[in-house]
């Protein structure tokens, strides 16, 4: 494949420097790699590709020359530099919230909906990570018979809140081991041996738009304009990969065998049905790598033609990462 030049904005974040680890692992053919971040990293080199690479200030000049880019900042940043970006000729992979739901920008999962890819015109979004995750585990059901609508439970672990979410699990978790009070900051209420039911900002209808992505972006993903989801999204104390229940009902009633079947051989997940002796996953056995496991795969006691399961992915790798990067590749490829 011909060397391409690559840009991460917001290279310094856990997002941007799994972008780099991931290019790495996957071979991908990196002529440059421009690490962009803000002025106090600017100067600081790390290891890539067996050379060492210096971060650079990012500014509007900072993509002339690129063919890609990933995003790994907030959204209010991706807004601001996105206009340079496509400006540069540059493809712009995002994984903030930013464009997700504009009419003209794809929404992607190469699994399941690579081709729209290239429809792109200049931007192309990567999904919220919990979207990614549960679409994944049911994506090969729905193959099978249109998915009509899913009650979805995630329990999103603290990284999920980047840096400082981890830290403050960290500080937390020491100061209760040695009796003293714990400091909150980063999340509502203490999350050391707790659960916080509230992740993001009120939507306005009395769920969050954490909770509201999974039926918005899961349309446009599954191309499923009339896809309901009903979503609780729960912030647990675990340092990485996220956890979801999801109950579906589909449009003829599909087995739990024909589902397992479906999930078993569906790109980028694994069934599990006896893993050590247990047939469900967890988020350790999911960390640090791209496949989403599926387990207890079983009928709904509620709905006859509705199936529930349980699934565990890393939501800094496929759940933004690794899913960039695959986006990347498969545009390359062709």
């Amino acid at each position: 494949m011909k060397k391409v030049n690559i840009g991460i904005l917001g290279a310094t974040g856990a997002v941007g420097c799994e972008m780099r680890k991931v290019l790495e692992e996957y071979n991908i053919p990196v002529g440059e790699l421009r690490l962009l971040a803000s002025a106090r990293s600017a100067g600081t080199k790390v290891p890539f590709q067996g050379r060492e690479v210096a971060i650079q200030e990012t500014t509007d000049e900072s993509f002339d020359g690129l063919d890609f880019v990933l995003g790994a900042v907030e959204g209010d940043m991706s807004r601001r530099f996105a206009p340079a970006i496509k400006k540069s000729g540059a493809v712009y992979i995002d994984n903030s919230s930013a464009f997700r739901l504009e009419p003209d920008v794809p929404l992607v999962v190469p699994e399941i909906n690579g081709a729209d890819a290239f429809e792109n015109h200049g931007i192309i979004a990567n999904p919220n990570c919990c979207t990614i995750i549960a679409l994944m585990a049911v994506a090969g059901i729905a193959k099978l018979s249109p998915i009509q609508n899913m009650v979805v439970c995630t329990y999103q672990a603290v990284s999920g809140a980047g840096q400082a979410g981890i830290a403050e699990l960290e500080q937390q978790m020491a100061a209760l081991a040695a009796g003293e009070k714990p400091v909150v900051k980063t999340f509502a209420t203490q999350i050391a041996m707790n659960v916080i039911p509230f992740i993001d900002a009120p939507y306005g209808n009395d769920y969050t738009k954490e909770e509201m992505k999974m039926q918005n972006e899961g349309r446009r993903i599954m191309h499923a304009p009339d896809l309901k989801v009903n979503c609780t999204c729960v912030r647990v104390p675990v340092m990485r990969s996220h956890s979801i229940a999801v109950t579906l009902r589909t449009e003829r009633k599909v087995s739990v065998e024909e589902a397992k079947a479906a999930v078993a051989s569906f790109p980028g997940v694994r069934l599990i049905e006896d893993y050590e002796g247990r047939c469900y996953p967890t988020p350790l056995d999911t960390s640090d790598q791209d496949l989403v496991w599926v387990g207890r795969i079983r009928d709904d006691l509620t709905d006859d033609k509705g199936l529930t399961l349980w699934c565990c992915g890393d939501q800094i790798r496929k759940g933004a990462a690794s899913n960039a990067v695959q986006i990347l590749m498969s545009m390359i490829q062709d």
